[in-house]
């Protein structure tokens, strides 16, 4: 017996398009099922060598749910490299200001930290609103 381990072609990997619609969904739960989907792991061609995943395309990210007191307790840290350059956000004040961030930094955060990582957040498309400019590629609803 002669046990062979399968890997995808690039030219076998087919990229389908999906679109979620993020209204009071929680961020945390939206974002690991965004993450399996750009990842490719609901596929059986899965690879983890290999970005086998599909298009995302999230709408309504403005109106996204939290649980518990996390609008206020969660704190968005970033540092220019400069003295005094630290600046921090909570989760509260970042969502009114850009919405489609706060989906695309959770998602970020459950994918490879690598280039394999950044080439799959590629794929994800955020919008504050109920509209997109892809309805050429067809999307299905994810599930």
């Amino acid at each position: 017996m002669s046990a062979k381990t399968y890997t995808p072609r690039e030219s076998e990997i087919e990229r389908r398009w999906y679109v979620v619609d993020a209204t009071d969904e929680t961020l945390g739960r939206l974002a690991t099922r965004i993450a399996r989907v750009l990842e490719g792991k609901n596929k059986p061609t899965y690879a983890p060598h290999m970005d086998t995943g599909d298009h995302v395309i999230v709408l309504n990210a403005s109106r996204i749910t939290v649980t518990r007191d996390k609008m206020t307790s969660k704190v968005y840290a970033r540092h220019s490299g400069y003295p005094g350059g630290f600046k921090e956000e909570t989760l509260g004040h970042l969502l009114n200001r850009r919405p489609e961030e706060v989906i695309r930094r959770t998602v970020k955060g459950m994918l490879p930290h690598n280039r394999l990582g950044t080439q799959m957040l590629r794929k994800l498309k955020v919008y504050a609103g109920n509209e997109h400019p892809h309805q050429a590629q067809k999307p299905e609803p994810l599930v």
